[in-house]
């Protein structure tokens, strides 16, 4: 099962991750922390796994070469003969059936009825007391094998954050064999038959349990690679430490990954507990071939990162409504304004003052607190001088939204309460300033928002997979998103 391109391997990370857990072992270590993100895969799930393991696998060993054999043997009236096989390649495998089963000692993973062509070449050389110079011959032939076996017996284990993957058995097993042989003399078919049959059948099983090893040793060092964190870009990367042990059942298997948002140095700006029971939405009888699910404090990570990096902060010189960019455009709303600066352009500064409040609500959207500063900015005589700064509570819910592979969204306004936290320009009018305030937050800032929102971030999923038909579910403090998934090269 040699790993001889990207494509499997991003392939086999997925049904490692679907396939190929077992209960805690209890000589190892395990974290006892919950994950932020769990992921549910369901029989139909485990069925896409599984038959896209033994696709890769076929398509991944295939030509498979087989060693040359050399025999003398005795044929009757002829004498001894020297028989050679070269140049034994099989070239096609089909599966007829496969399944998995889940057990307490791990996954065993079966693929039965399996026919395998084979193509070799032979040749023979012998002398007799008649002729005294060597008689030989050379030719091909044509092997079909028949009711072929494979078990493959894994186990995974969680050790440090990471997967390990073990091989506790593989076995192949040949039922039967046929051999077509072109060409040569009458006795030839025999005498291949009876001096290799057994020696090819041997040979084809060790050859296929030798690539599954050495795809597994591949395999194995491929998820020890794995990074613990995903990287988005220069500001967030999302923690994926597998945490505790994965959890199995006849329905399904849950995994847990640590799923919060950190700074790219790995340094996590804030520290979460989950409280209480945790519930997940079962799979059993689920239509669906995968679950994510991601708590809410996976969201208040991120936004945590993004304003202690000062990224929440924002300083526009033009908004749609336009003569609010000029202190002409305030001379009714705050008249002192318009006499010290008159006809000064204007921009505003809004700046996060705490990282926004995330609550999921459910079976609704997920709702958002902000606490903000809107500072009124003059630009006077070639100077930025602020003249005022007005507070913000905005309360505001989030939609959520699958776009592509990523959980994106959009954001709309609800209600907000402004009050007068300094100003330099004497006392304001609020009621009349609150009007503003909610033309800027509908009309610019929350569009504003949408244009990343809309994004979203990327779900933890192996390259090469899609999520398919997906809805989102919003329930027990967790967006969770239910999916088919399809694979591409």
């Amino acid at each position: 099962m040699e790993i001889s391109s990207k494509s499997m391997a991003h392939a086999l990370s997925l049904i490692v991750f679907s396939l190929l857990f077992i209960p805690g072992n209890p000589l190892l270590e395990t974290n006892q922390e919950a994950g932020y993100i769990s992921a549910v895969i369901s029989n139909k799930g485990l069925d896409f796994a599984k038959d896209l393991l033994v696709d890769k696998a076929v398509s991944s060993m295939i030509p498979l070469h087989l060693s040359d054999f050399d025999k003398t043997v005795k044929i009757p009236v002829i004498g001894k003969v020297h028989l050679g096989l070269s140049d034994i390649i099989i070239h096609s495998v089909d599966v007829a059936a496969s399944s998995v089963e889940a057990g307490d000692s791990g996954v065993v993973l079966v693929a039965s009825g399996a026919a395998a062509n084979l193509s070799m070449n032979w040749r023979y050389s012998y002398k007799t007391w008649l002729v005294p110079i060597a008689i030989s011959d050379k030719g091909s032939a044509a092997v079909q094998v028949q009711g072929m076996v494979v078990v493959l017996h894994v186990a995974i284990i969680n050790q440090g954050g990471t997967l390990k993957l073990l091989l506790l058995d593989s076995r192949c097993h040949v039922k039967d064999i046929s051999i077509k042989v072109d060409g040569g003399a009458s006795w030839l078919y025999q005498g291949i038959i009876d001096a290799f049959q057994n020696k090819i059948v041997s040979a084809i099983e060790d050859a296929i349990i030798k690539k599954i090893r050495e795809g597994i040793t591949k395999l194995d060092s491929l998820l020890q690679s794995l990074p613990k964190q995903m990287q988005f870009n220069d500001v967030v990367a999302l923690n994926v430490t597998f945490m505790d042990d994965p959890v199995l059942s006849n329905s399904s298997i849950k995994l847990e990954i640590n799923g919060l948002f950190t700074a790219p140095d790995g340094v996590s700006v804030s520290s979460y507990n989950l409280e209480g029971s945790q519930s997940f939405i079962s799979c059993q009888g689920s239509a669906k071939m995968v679950e994510i699910s991601l708590h809410e404090k996976v969201f208040e990570s991120a936004a945590s990162v993004y304003f202690n990096g000062n990224y929440m902060q924002w300083t526009f010189d033009k908004i749609p409504d336009e003569p609010l960019m000029n202190t002409a455009g305030w001379r009714y709303i705050i008249p002192q304004l318009y006499k010290q600066y008159p006809d000064d352009d204007i921009n505003l500064r809004i700046a996060v003052t705490s990282p926004p409040i995330i609550r999921i609500a459910d079976h609704h959207d997920i709702e958002t607190t902000i606490y903000a500063d809107l500072i009124i900015e003059v630009l006077n005589s070639g100077e930025v001088v602020p003249v005022a700064c007005i507070s913000l509570v905005i309360s505001a819910s989030c939609t959520a939204k699958i776009y592509r592979n990523n959980l994106a969204g959009s954001i709309r306004l609800i209600n907000f309460t402004a009050s007068l936290k300094w100003s330099t320009i004497g006392s304001l009018h609020m009621h009349l300033v609150q009007v503003v305030m909610s033309t800027i937050l509908k009309t610019f800032f929350m569009p504003y928002l949408n244009l990343h929102l809309i994004k979203g971030f990327s779900l933890p999923l192996p390259h090469g997979f899609t999520l398919q038909n997906a809805e989102i579910i919003l329930l027990d403090s967790r967006v969770t998103v239910r999916s088919d998934l399809s694979f591409h090269r």
